[in-house]
């Protein structure tokens, strides 16, 4: 089951030290993407995993949610456990 996030929360996060990752492609991250966000592409993940600081929040998103969810599970089961899959892009477009 997926969380429904929102603005306050990713705020809060981010405030708090949160890293805002988007796993989409290059292509599409250079299309745009939410202030702050560090293009992690999925299909790279296994080797910049390793950048990630797993002390602090970890926010992920790509265009639906579908991408960010697969890389969530993936870090939880490597022991991470401040990971949130915030969802699509268009969703805090605003925030």
């Amino acid at each position: 089951m997926m969380i429904k996030y929102n603005c306050d929360f990713v705020l809060e996060k981010i405030n708090d030290g949160g890293q805002l990752i988007d796993v989409r492609s290059p292509v599409e991250f250079n299309m745009g993407a939410l202030d702050g966000a560090v293009n992690m592409p999925v299909e790279n993940f296994q080797t910049l995993k390793d950048d990630i600081d797993n002390t602090k929040p970890i926010l992920l998103y790509c265009r639906t949610g579908a991408r960010s969810e697969m890389v969530k599970n993936y870090l939880v089961q490597l022991g991470y456990d401040q990971v949130h899959n915030i969802g699509g892009l268009q969703q805090f477009a605003a925030c």
